[in-house]
């Protein structure tokens, strides 16, 4: 989460207030390459967040450049909250609601801990919770950006969904140990199937 979302949000804010956007984009962009070419050399798995990140941030900045319309950049966001909050959404009450899908990238699975019932729920819940905090913050980006200049924007839309963000990392992380807790996964009497890396 740090080096496929926050990282980049602070380089792009920090280059677009002291530069332009255009250096910002690019600054962002460097940051991203690097880290899925680090992670590639060193023999790191490349998590799927951050393929997401570095394709969206590859697709706006290239619009971007192509139209040389600075507000699409900023726009497109909004676009893709609108997409991924649906995502989330829709699978909210699937046999394999979205969080399932980006678990295995935070903590190793195995199939028969994903399957526990209070698990499932867990995904389920966090599921839906995400799902409506990427809407707000689509509504909110929408809103900034008409309302605010460019500058502004930048600063304050930085500031309030990197703290929406990480409020809500935080509420998934005090979320899911208390389940793990309550389902004996954590703590020095765990019985429960070793977590390896098998669940996809």
């Amino acid at each position: 989460m740090a080096t496929a979302v926050v990282a980049p949000a602070v380089l792009f804010a920090a280059t677009a207030v002291l530069a332009n956007v255009a250096t910002a984009m690019i600054v962002a962009l460097g940051w991203l390459a690097g880290a899925v070419l680090w992670r590639g050399s060193t023999g790191r798995p490349v998590s799927g967040l951050l393929m997401l990140t570095i394709v969206i941030m590859s697709v706006k900045t290239a619009i971007t450049f192509a139209t040389g319309n600075t507000f699409i950049y900023f726009v497109q966001p909004v676009v893709v909250d609108a997409v991924v909050a649906t995502l989330f959404l829709a699978s909210w009450q699937s046999d394999r609601p979205f969080v399932s899908r980006l678990a295995p990238d935070f903590c190793p699975l195995n199939v028969a801990v994903a399957a526990r019932p209070r698990i499932r729920q867990l995904f389920r819940g966090l599921t839906l919770m995400w799902g409506l905090v990427i809407l707000v913050k689509g509504v909110v980006t929408l809103w900034l950006l008409l309302t605010l200049s460019t500058v502004d924007f930048i600063v304050i839309k930085g500031s309030v969904i990197l703290a929406l963000t990480l409020t809500t990392i935080a509420a998934t992380v005090a979320w899911s140990v208390a389940v793990c807790r309550k389902d004996g996964l954590l703590g020095p009497t765990r019985d429960a199937p070793s977590m390896s890396p098998q669940y996809t």
